[in-house]
């Protein structure tokens, strides 16, 4: 009987660690980007008006809607959340068209090469992104590496324009994310049972008729969870865009620093903030009901 409020309050220090983590780090400043979204910019360090004012024993309240009514007016900030969308989208179908066949050759590897393999995918995300990108700014400038290989083969006449276009944005977002859609595939894949595969052989079928009916279907969660890791942060990505993307590659990311710290629009740039986050939940919305229903089944 003594030892029960001791496992409680293990448990609640188990358990609100977490949220006081997740209440420190996200929920506070969601709910401080959110007060600046109800706010009016100013001419005044922080550059926008207070929302809570209070004088002569009375708490004010002033909350204008106005910065969202105009995300919605301007074709600009649409465009950019389309953008943003549209090749986080094209990345994650990208990066699982790559990453499924790496992630899929690791696991069935011997066991001593797999931690090598893993190791080779994970190396490149020990350098900071910066450089990363700007290696690639390199290869694909037209007097770069690429454009340079080419011209030595005799594929083109004349360099390519690649860099400050699109194709420069998915190149350098699928390298940098690749990594985040390979290691949940392989958590998932390594933990397949072969026995089924030879079972459905001497059933009579095929190997492609095995990996569709047998190998994908057990791999959906792994799956997910490596679109999930993929998309959620490439909707949001500011340095590859702005260092690969040319004028025309419109993302929320960029448009976001451009209201920061070149408009100083800080309640424009809070609501493009709040609206992007508030898209990004349905993703994981969806992607937690499915753990949910998992977890149901397997009970």
């Amino acid at each position: 009987m003594k030892r029960r409020p001791v496992l409680n309050n293990g448990r609640r220090l188990v358990i609100g660690v977490p949220f006081l983590w997740l209440f420190l780090f996200f929920l506070l400043p969601f709910a401080i980007v959110l007060k600046i979204s109800f706010s009016q910019a100013d001419v005044a360090i922080p550059p926008y008006t207070e929302v809570f004012s209070y004088a002569d024993q009375q708490l004010q309240v002033l909350i204008n809607l106005g910065n969202y009514i105009f995300l919605g007016e301007d074709e600009l900030y649409l465009a950019a959340y389309l953008g943003s969308l549209k090749i986080a989208f094209f990345s994650t179908l990208l990066c699982l068209l790559i990453g499924y066949p790496m992630a899929y050759a690791i696991a069935r590897s011997r066991k001593d090469l797999q931690t090598v393999f893993l190791l080779l995918i994970m190396m490149p995300t020990w350098t900071a992104i910066l450089i990363r990108v700007y290696a690639w700014m390199g290869i694909l400038s037209s007097n770069g590496l690429l454009n340079g290989l080419l011209l030595d083969l005799g594929l083109i006449d004349a360099p390519l324009q690649i860099l400050n276009t699109d194709i420069a944005v998915y190149i350098g977002v699928v390298y940098s994310y690749l990594p985040f859609m390979v290691l949940p595939l392989y958590a998932n894949l390594v933990k397949h049972d072969p026995s089924l595969l030879e079972a459905a052989a001497d059933l009579g079928a095929h190997n492609l008729a095995r990996f569709w009916k047998i190998t994908v279907p057990l791999s959906k969660n792994g799956i997910i969870a490596g679109c999930m890791l993929v998309f959620i942060p490439v909707v949001g990505e500011f340095v590859i865009p702005e260092l690969l993307g040319g004028p025309e590659t419109l993302m929320i990311g960029k448009v976001l620093w451009q209201e920061f710290f070149n408009n100083r629009d800080w309640p424009v740039a809070a609501a493009l903030a709040v609206v992007m986050l508030a898209i990004l939940l349905i993703p994981i919305i969806l992607f937690n009901r499915n753990q949910a229903r998992e977890l149901e089944g397997k009970l």
